[in-house]
């Protein structure tokens, strides 16, 4: 059971925070944002983009390359070099066998320096091989402002990332069912320990219930960072908070803000649609193919426009996307899908249907008549 209840956080934010629904957060931390996941915009930002020391939620880019390592089930051998790592420690001993899966729970929950290097020394062959993917995988996330020096957050000059990076790492780790899982675990027992884990972050284990996970950080140069995930309604929200006295606070107050401000809005969705190229044109049929939410205030729901463009030769173009449909929120593109044609997409449910009937004749060994 949870000590502090969010319905008596949000009251005693609302007390001293009255216009909580329409005044902007104010924050504690010197760099902060609030991110809506699937989409990617932007609620909230303060010094978003400044490179800043980030301590532990570093640990969010070790852990996801792991993760994605597809060696979580292998046993890395602790080194002399792990053991001996300073900071937050899981206790490992030089010589012991772990698997990545467990180091990876004691790097997230117990945020584990010694942890950190020994999947860096298996993953990456040395912690060295290891940061190279973390910059690699941080180039191709689009963290312009983001340079690693180690895997676990320790201070150095040159190992930094801003706000913003990080709430594009954390919302491509979410993507991913087995960061979820890990991020989002209370606690966790290692078959290496007689003892569970707990979860420092107390976002997620006692203050906020619609937390989903997240990565506590902190030293003394830096001071506090975090990094925390939480969905409501539809709407899955990130938030991180850089050089952040009063971080717990500092989360909630956005995220709640973010809940009561926003709603995922469905500006899209998948149909058949009917257009003519021009006023002399035969009329022709495409499908616009994906459903597309948005989060929006309810003042903007309104002034959310959209423009189809269709290639010219749409009626003798062989391939299967003919244009697409644009969206605009105060005249910037918010979101965009693509336009099919019709048949194409009649095909593809033929195919489909085709394929489900062969797999049914193999299971039940008789032909199907319909």
């Amino acid at each position: 059971m949870r000590i502090v209840t969010v319905g008596i956080i949000v009251l005693i934010i609302s007390l001293f925070f009255p216009s909580i629904g329409q005044a902007k957060p104010e924050i504690s931390g010197q760099n902060a944002i609030l991110m809506e996941q699937s989409t990617g915009r932007v609620l909230f930002e303060k010094n978003a983009h400044d490179p800043e020391s980030i301590a532990s939620i570093t640990k969010i880019m070790t852990a996801i390359i792991a993760i994605e390592s597809g060696k979580m089930q292998e046993k890395a051998k602790t080194s002399r070099k792990a053991i001996y790592t300073e900071g937050s420690s899981i206790y490992l001993e030089q010589g012991e066998k772990m698997t990545i899966n467990d180091l990876v729970y004691g790097l997230m929950l117990r945020s584990g320096n010694d942890a950190a290097v020994a999947i860096s020394e298996h993953i990456g062959g040395s912690e060295e091989g290891f940061v190279y993917l973390m910059n690699e995988k941080a180039k191709w996330l689009g963290m312009n402002h983001t340079h690693f020096d180690n895997p676990h957050g320790l201070d150095s000059d040159s190992h930094y990332s801003s706000a913003y990076d990080m709430a594009i790492l954390m919302s491509y780790a979410m993507k991913n069912k087995t960061f979820r899982k890990i991020t989002g675990a209370q606690s966790y027992l290692s078959e290496n320990r007689t003892y569970s884990w707990q979860n420092k972050n107390k976002l997620l284990t006692q203050y906020y219930d619609y937390c989903t996970g997240g990565k506590t950080g902190y030293t003394k140069k830096t001071g506090r960072t975090l990094v925390s995930s939480a969905e409501k309604d539809g709407m899955s929200l990130i938030a991180v908070t850089l050089d952040a006295p009063d971080d717990w606070r500092d989360h909630i107050q956005m995220f709640e803000w973010g809940f009561t401000n926003y709603d995922m809005e469905k500006i899209a969705e998948e149909k058949s649609i009917s257009f003519k190229l021009n006023e002399s044109s035969k009329v022709m049929s495409g499908y616009m193919q994906d459903d597309i939410a948005y989060p929006l205030t309810d003042k903007e729901k309104a002034k959310v426009t959209n423009q189809l463009y269709i290639v010219k030769d749409a009626s003798e173009i062989t391939s299967e996307r003919i244009g697409k449909n644009v969206f605009y929120l105060d005249g910037k593109e918010i979101a965009e899908t693509d336009v099919l044609r019709n048949e194409q997409k009649l095909e593809q449910r033929k195919t489909i249907f085709e394929s489900f009937i062969s797999l049914l004749q193999q299971v039940v060994g008789v032909g199907v008549k319909w």
